[in-house]
C-alpha cells in the first residue's frame, strides 16, 4: 500500500518571511501562518481556535515568497509535513514539525477590504521558473 503526505493550508502570515541562503547558494524562506476554525460549543456559544504552522520554502519559490509575502497576508499553501530533529546549544534533543511548501497562491491582503486579490490570482510552484501569464477560472 502506498502512503500520502499532502497538506493544504489557507491562513495569514504571523510575521514577515525570513530569507536566508545556504553555503551552497540555495535560498530558503521561513515564516509562520495562522489557521482558524470556529464552531458552536455545547452551550451554543461560538468557539474558535487558532493553530500556528511553521512554513519552509526552498529555491525560486522561496525568493517569490520573500519578495511578495508580508505579515497579515492571506496565502494558500500546498506541501507536505516534515518532522526535523536536532540538538540545541545545551545538547538537548529538539523536534519541530514544519510544512515544506511546493505550491503557493497569494490570496490578497488585509488592506484590500473589498475581498479582491492584491495580486493577479495564480500560483507559483516549486521549480516552476516559467513566466507565462495564465487566466485562472474563478
Amino acid at each position: 500500500m502506498s502512503s500520502l503526505n499532502k497538506v493544504m493550508l489557507l491562513g495569514r502570515l504571523g510575521k514577515d518571511p525570513e530569507i536566508k541562503h545556504t553555503e551552497g547558494g540555495k535560498t530558503i524562506c521561513k515564516f509562520s501562518i495562522a489557521t482558524d476554525e470556529t464552531w458552536k460549543g455545547s452551550d451554543g456559544e461560538k468557539q474558535s481556535k487558532t493553530t500556528w504552522h511553521n512554513i519552509v520554502v526552498w529555491g525560486k519559490l522561496a525568493e517569490i515568497c520573500g519578495q511578495y509575502l508580508s505579515k497579515g497576508k492571506l496565502v494558500f499553501l500546498e506541501g507536505k509535513i516534515q518532522v526535523r530533529e536536532w540538538e540545541d546549544k545545551e545538547g538537548a534533543k529538539r523536534v519541530t514539525t514544519e510544512i515544506l511548501v511546493s505550491n503557493m497562491v497569494m490570496c490578497g491582503g488585509r488592506e484590500d477590504g473589498e475581498g479582491k486579490p492584491a495580486v493577479k490570482p495564480g500560483g507559483a510552484r516549486h521549480g516552476d521558473d516559467s513566466n507565462e501569464d495564465e487566466d485562472v477560472p474563478f
